[in-house]
């Protein structure tokens, strides 16, 4: 006998009822309270105390990390030295070019010229040695350049406030949109991409982003009018989330979960940075551009 839904009195057959789809749910990860506490101190002790060139010294190792964990990801199982020490090269001249002044074209022509000559002695296949030539020069401008505006930063008055401010926004928003995310999520934001970002996650991570943009102006920006400190609250927290989505873009695109494993409850280097490369870049063209603060000279 066939499983058939049931008739209603009409002779009608029922249809049965379609169960919703459910939305993936995130459990709480006690081990990112205690790499938090951990390294927030480590971070705000460098900025704060150290010159500018510890600042600049921790981007350096920290985009060196994520640039190694995206070559990885994107070589696969082929092994290119050749190219990874020519992104790395790129990648620390990128972040460290603000101390010296140079014009970004004498850092890219030769790392250019270096990499086409690294994939015409290669040995892999001609296809693999295209991919893993545009994935050395898509590194260093994904991770170096736009680390570079915090070294930019550094150097504006009250740099180190200003780098503070940075990072507490653009944790506030990462933040909020976790936990809001876990207890409250039901509407997928992007579900292609990152089915376990919510609607109800970016409402919560813009609304602790704008509240900690006000108090971090009160308290250590004065220079920023509260008006500019909402406005940025806004623009990092939407500029952070297409951040966080095109590193997930990369990871679903390569089939992995995680860029690494170097920061536990956290993932890789480049799952700590992915939102910064984006929020970084929007702080110092805001505040350099439409608030007009210059270098120190």
């Amino acid at each position: 006998m066939d499983n058939l839904s049931p008739v209603d009195v009409h002779g009608n057959r029922a249809t049965a009822p379609v169960a919703p789809i459910p939305t993936p749910t995130r459990r709480f990860d006690v081990r990112r309270v205690y790499t938090a506490l951990i390294g927030i101190p480590i971070v705000y002790a460098i900025i704060r105390y150290l010159p500018p060139w510890g600042l600049t010294l921790l981007v350096v190792i920290g985009g060196a990390i994520a640039l190694l964990e995206l070559t990885r990801m994107g070589f696969g199982d082929r092994r290119n030295p050749a190219l990874t020490g020519l992104a790395l090269g790129l990648t620390t001249l990128l972040i460290v070019r603000p101390h010296w002044a140079l014009p970004i074209d004498t850092i890219l022509l030769p790392g250019l010229a270096g990499v086409l000559l690294a994939m015409l002695g290669s040995s892999n296949s001609l296809t693999s040695r295209f991919h893993d030539a545009a994935i050395a020069l898509f590194g260093p401008l994904y991770i170096g350049l736009t680390l570079s505006t915090l070294v930019s930063t550094r150097a504006l008055p009250s740099g180190e406030w200003l780098i503070v401010f940075i990072a507490v926004v653009t944790w506030a928003s990462d933040i909020g949109a976790y936990y809001a995310g876990t207890l409250w999520g039901r509407h997928p934001l992007a579900p292609s991409i990152s089915p376990k970002k919510s609607i109800e996650g970016l409402a919560g991570g813009l609304a602790l982003a704008m509240a900690v943009a006000l108090l971090t102006q009160v308290w250590l920006v004065p220079q920023l009018t509260m008006l500019h400190a909402l406005a940025l609250g806004f623009l990092m927290t939407g500029t952070g989330l297409v951040g966080d989505l095109c590193e997930s873009a990369i990871k679903r695109g390569v089939g992995v979960k995680d860029s690494g494993g170097i920061l536990p409850g956290h993932g890789g280097m480049l799952d700590r940075l992915d939102s910064l490369l984006f929020t970084a870049p929007t702080f110092y063209y805001y505040v350099t551009l439409v608030c007009g603060f210059s270098p120190l000279p």
